[in-house]
Parts: C-alpha cells; sequence; structure tokens
C-alpha cells in the first residue's frame, strides 16, 4: 500500500495574484534515492510572497519547513527508514564535492538548487487532476505528503519537540550559522545585527553562543525588541527614533569604537553601507595624511617630503 500513487490535499499557487488553493494532488512513489514522507506542521517563510507574487509555474508551497516523518523509501536510500523524523533543506548536500567538504560554505556543486519546480531528472512527482505541478525549490512543503530527494533532508532527533522544530529549517538557522560559524567571533566580542526576522533572530543567538557580550539590535519595528531580548540581544536601536545616522548609534553605544562585528539581515542596500561604517576601524588610514595639494601645486611635493613633519601627502586630482 506505501508504493502506490497516493491523493492528498495541499496548497497551490495557480498564478500571480490569485488566491492559494488547497487541491487534490495526485503524489507518485518515491523513486531511486528519494523518500516520500508525511509533513506533520509546516511554518510560513516571507519566500513564500515569491510565489504569491508571481512564480511563473503552477506550484505547491513552500520551501524550507519541518517537520516530516518518512511513510516510504525508494531504492538504494541508506540512513534512513520509515517512521524517522526528517527536515527539508532546499540546499542539498552530496557530503563529497569540494564544497560540502569546505568549513566555508555549503552551497552543493553536485545538487545545485533547483528553481525549474522539478526534480533531479526532470520530472514531477505530482499531479492535479492529470496536470503537472511543480515543486518549490526541491520541498514543496505545504502539503500532506512530498516525494523528496534523499539528499534534501536531514535526519533529526526524534525528542526534538513538536510543532516549534518547524521554524529550524528556514531563517533561524541561518542567522545562527552566520554567527555561530565565524571562529573568531569569540568571547567578549561585540556584534550589531540589522533587522530583527527570523535572521536577525538567529544571528543574535548565534553570537551569544559564541560568547559575545554585547549584541546590538537594529529594527525600526518597536515590537522587536522584546524578541531580541528573548533571544539573548543586550542593547536596542529603533533608528526611526533619531536623526543620526545607524552606525552613529551604534558607536554611541561603544564609547565611539563601533562593534566587531556587523551582521546585515535584511537584504536592504543603504544597511550594508551603515553595517560596515558601524564596526571598529583597525587602521586609522586618514592619520597618515599630514599634507593634501591641489594637482597645479605639484612642484610642492619634493619639498613638502623634506620637512620633518610630512608623513603622508595627498594629491587631490
Amino acid at each position: 500500500m506505501k508504493y502506490i500513487f497516493i491523493d492528498v490535499a495541499g496548497i497551490v499557487s495557480w498564478g500571480k495574484g490569485e488566491p492559494l488553493k488547497v487541491e487534490e494532488i495526485q503524489v507518485e512513489p518515491p523513486k531511486s534515492y528519494e523518500v516520500r514522507v508525511k509533513m506533520l506542521y509546516a511554518s510560513v517563510c516571507h519566500t513564500d510572497l515569491l510565489f504569491a507574487n508571481g512564480f511563473p509555474i503552477v506550484s505547491t508551497s513552500k520551501s524550507y519547513c519541518l517537520a516530516w516523518v518518512v511513510e516510504s523509501i525508494g531504492e538504494g536510500v541508506t540512513g534512513l527508514r520509515e517512521g524517522d523524523l526528517v527536515i527539508p533543506t532546499y540546499v542539498a548536500e552530496c557530503r563529497t564535492c569540494e564544497n560540502c567538504m569546505s568549513e566555508k560554505t555549503n552551497l552543493c556543486l553536485k545538487y545545485p538548487t533547483s528553481y525549474n519546480g522539478l526534480m533531479l531528472d526532470g520530472s514531477s512527482r505530482m499531479t492535479i487532476g492529470g496536470q503537472t505541478a511543480y515543486h518549490a525549490f526541491s520541498c514543496s512543503t505545504w502539503c500532506q505528503y512530498m516525494v523528496i530527494n534523499l539528499n534534501f533532508l536531514l535526519k533529526i532527533d526524534p525528542k526534538t519537540p513538536l510543532p516549534d522544530a518547524a521554524f529550524l529549517s528556514c531563517g533561524l538557522s541561518t542567522g545562527y550559522g552566520a554567527a555561530w560559524k565565524e571562529p573568531m567571533l569569540q568571547n567578549a566580542s561585540s556584534v550589531a545585527v540589522f533587522g530583527l526576522g527570523p535572521v536577525g533572530l538567529g544571528a543574535i543567538k548565534g553570537a551569544k553562543s559564541r560568547g559575545a557580550i554585547k549584541v546590538i539590535g537594529i529594527d525600526k519595528n518597536p515590537m522587536k525588541e522584546a524578541k531580541g531580548q528573548a533571544f539573548g540581544m543586550t542593547d536596542f536601536i529603533n533608528p526611526e527614533q533619531s536623526d543620526k545616522p545607524i552606525a552613529e548609534l551604534v558607536k554611541d553605544l561603544t564609547g565611539g569604537m563601533g562593534v566587531d562585528y556587523s551582521l546585515e539581515c535584511t537584504g536592504v542596500p543603504p544597511l550594508i553601507n551603515q553595517a560596515i561604517q558601524s564596526t571598529k576601524l583597525e587602521i586609522q588610514l586618514d592619520e597618515l595624511k599630514s599634507h593634501e595639494i591641489k594637482l597645479e601645486d605639484a612642484n610642492k611635493v619634493l619639498e613638502l617630503l623634506k620637512q620633518p613633519d610630512c608623513v603622508k601627502i595627498l594629491i587631490n586630482i
């Protein structure tokens, strides 16, 4: 009974601007190196707006969420058995390629993230009334059952509490890993975190786990202050409440020095520069300048070089 087509309910995006619908979906049995799983809980990610606002193919959302239980396994699957608790990931892991073996990245070269809505063999494991339905980032977690390649699954401790574990596979883990895997972020470090969504809150927790003594959370939503404190934030900045640039506000909280690390978790381009400016200036390059001259005064250069107070001359061209 387990290795047959099954009819299940799933949430489907039919087109841009159209409401999501719960449809009956036919799900195939798993093929080689694939697993069919039963969904227990699914959380929601802001990436889901991508599908709601115009993803170009009929798709069962969504990308990253827990929790699943292994229902049946295909040929060649090892390390998993029926009943195991697992979470999906849209970033596969073959554990053998250069990137998977690296400590700097886990963007697998053998199984790159799929954006075409299909499995690795170029087909789908879902249909709706005979029409092909597409997988969202190889996962499609808003469905009662789903087929997924073995390399996109992670087995987790069966004692992991549900349903809160559904938040582990998206957002929070991204931010936590960014801070926790930074080897130089050590005891007594100071950190600024820009944006206190799931990624930013994860970054706060990761920084505290590494021993950061001062973690400054930055968000224009005052409601995020309590969330940040729950994850270990020590200070909060709401840029809407000051006319100063964010970098200056950060330095006000660090004795004018700035922080050791900035983690920009919003993706808003103007904030990237503010995140950089919020860090400590390890080398005061501007202090090297003793003289500045215009291009037309170039003849003064050689004479200035002979002066005892000359350190570095800057020619304004």
